[in-house]
């Protein structure tokens, strides 16, 4: 189940006034050193660019050519040791629907190994292990150990050495 803060609002749809939500100063300088990360060839600078914007990211952890972190709410995002994140893969702490918009932490464990093209919703715990096939909706939590894929999401107990 995914753990997601929500807020109401009327009027206009909320993304419409997303600087009342997050500062624009913020969302601009995340904006950059996101893009910088990117297209970034170095391991070592790119996470060291996403830790500077408030993201936790453990050591070894590689994350592949035009991944594209949240860049409203990177701090919301913790990514343990020694993990892989495919190609064009997106982390989101936030979704903007027309009468509310939500919230919600991205942690990831260790030695997980995300394959290309894969969306993460906000409030999803990955576990220790897991595996995740390209192009996948990660929607719900993914147990340790599992490996899960697809468009709705599918979960295998484990994953096979």
């Amino acid at each position: 189940m995914r753990r997601i803060s929500s807020t109401k609002v009327t009027g206009p749809n909320p993304l419409w006034r997303v600087y009342q939500t997050v500062s624009f100063l913020k969302v601009s300088r995340n904006t950059v050193l996101i893009e910088a990360g990117r297209f970034c060839p170095s391991m070592r600078i790119k996470r060291r660019l996403y830790q500077y914007i408030g993201m936790t990211i453990g050591p070894y952890t590689s994350i592949a050519y035009r991944v594209t972190p949240d860049i409203m709410f990177p701090e919301k995002i913790t990514i343990g040791t020694n993990c892989i994140i495919g190609f064009n893969t997106t982390l989101l702490c936030h979704e903007y629907l027309v009468h509310e918009y939500r919230t919600g932490d991205i942690i990831i464990g260790d030695e997980v190994m995300i394959g290309a093209n894969v969306t993460v919703l906000p409030g999803v715990n990955i576990g220790h292990r897991a595996v995740i096939g390209a192009g996948s909706v990660v929607s719900k939590d993914v147990p340790a150990g599992a490996f899960a894929y697809g468009c709705p999401l599918q979960i295998r107990s484990e994953v096979k050495s």
